[in-house]
C-alpha cells in the first residue's frame, strides 16, 4: 500500500511527459540488418546478361519470403487468443507512383515458390495495372477510398482490415482482397538516395514485419586483418512483437543474410545468354 512517505509528486519534465503520453501500447520493434551487397550485385549483373531485370529490392523480397517459409510460425494471422496459419507466403511490395508523389503496392502470392525472375516479371506487369486501376488489388480500391471523408474513411479502413485480415473475408469486388498485405511488406528507399530508415506498422497492415531497403553504398569493411571497400545495403526492419520475438527475429535475419550473400545458390538456373557480347558493367544497381 502506498504511503505519503514512499510516493513522490512528479515535477518538471517527468510531469510534462506524463501529461503528454499515456502508457505504451505499441508492439513495434525496430531493427537494422546491414548486408554485403556484392553477392546480389553479381547475380543482378549476370541476370541482366540473360535478359532478366532484377533489382536489390526484388532479391530482398525473395529473401524475406524464403526466411518466412523457413519459419512458418510467424506466417500467421492473429485472432483473439490464438494464431491461424496463412495459406501461403505472400510479399507486398510498396511501389511509388505519380513520379514518387503517391504510393501504391502489389502483393505477390507464393513468393517463396517463385523465382526472383518470376517475381520481378509479375511485379513489373502488375504495377502498371495497379497504377491504371485495373488490378484486382489496391488499384481498384483507391478511387473509392479517395472519395470518402476522413471520419468515414477511418471507419471503413478499420472495418475492412477486420473483415479481410482477421475474419479472412474476400471483398474483391470492392478492391479489397483477403490478407491484402500478405506475410511481409518490402519497400525501397534507395531510389531516393536514402541509406537507412524505418517505417511504422499501420494497424491496418496485419503483418509481422516491414522492410525498407536502403541505397547501396560503398563502405570500408574489416575483412580479416585488412580494410576493404565493399558495397553495403542497410535493411531497416519494423517488426510486430505480437507475431515474433528476438528468437524469431534472429532466425529470420540468418535466412535473409544467407540468401542475400549468394542468391544464385537459392535460385533456379537463369535462361541462356541472349548474346555473346561482353556484358555492360553494372555499378550499384538502383533499388
Amino acid at each position: 500500500m502506498e504511503t505519503r512517505e514512499t510516493s513522490k509528486q512528479l515535477r518538471g519534465w517527468r510531469k510534462i511527459a506524463g501529461a503528454t503520453w499515456g502508457r505504451p501500447v505499441d508492439p513495434q520493434i525496430y531493427g537494422e540488418l546491414e548486408l554485403d551487397a556484392g553477392g546480389m550485385q553479381g547475380y543482378i549483373a549476370k541476370a541482366r546478361t540473360r535478359g532478366v531485370k532484377l533489382t536489390v529490392t526484388h532479391l530482398v523480397g525473395r529473401a524475406c519470403a524464403y526466411a518466412i517459409a523457413q519459419n512458418p510460425e510467424v506466417n500467421v494471422r492473429l485472432r483473439p487468443g490464438r494464431s491461424v496459419p496463412r495459406g501461403s507466403v505472400d510479399v507486398f511490395f510498396i511501389v511509388a507512383a505519380d513520379e514518387g508523389r503517391e504510393l501504391t503496392g502489389v502483393k505477390v502470392t507464393d513468393s517463396d515458390k517463385k523465382s526472383a525472375a518470376e517475381l520481378s516479371a509479375e511485379l513489373r506487369a502488375r504495377t502498371g495495372r495497379v497504377q491504371a486501376g485495373d488490378d484486382d488489388g489496391l488499384g481498384m480500391a483507391k478511387p473509392i477510398l479517395d472519395r470518402l471523408p476522413v471520419p468515414l474513411l477511418r471507419v471503413v479502413l478499420r472495418l475492412a482490415a477486420w473483415l479481410t485480415s482477421d475474419r479472412d473475408v474476400d471483398l474483391r469486388r470492392f478492391g479489397m482482397t483477403r490478407q491484402a498485405f500478405g506475410s511481409a511488406m518490402v519497400s525501397s528507399l534507395g531510389m531516393f538516395g536514402i541509406e537507412r530508415a524505418w517505417a511504422p506498422l499501420s494497424p491496418y497492415y496485419r503483418v509481422p514485419l516491414l522492410v525498407l531497403v536502403g541505397e547501396v553504398t560503398p563502405k570500408p569493411v574489416a575483412v580479416g586483418n585488412a580494410v576493404q571497400v565493399r558495397s553495403r545495403v542497410c535493411l531497416g526492419v519494423t517488426m510486430d512483437h505480437r507475431y515474433l520475438d528476438g528468437h524469431h527475429a534472429g532466425r529470420l535475419a540468418s535466412c535473409v543474410r544467407a540468401y542475400c550473400a549468394d542468391p544464385e545458390s537459392f535460385e533456379p538456373p537463369l535462361p541462356p545468354a541472349e548474346s555473346q557480347e561482353p556484358p555492360m558493367e553494372v555499378k550499384s544497381p538502383r533499388q
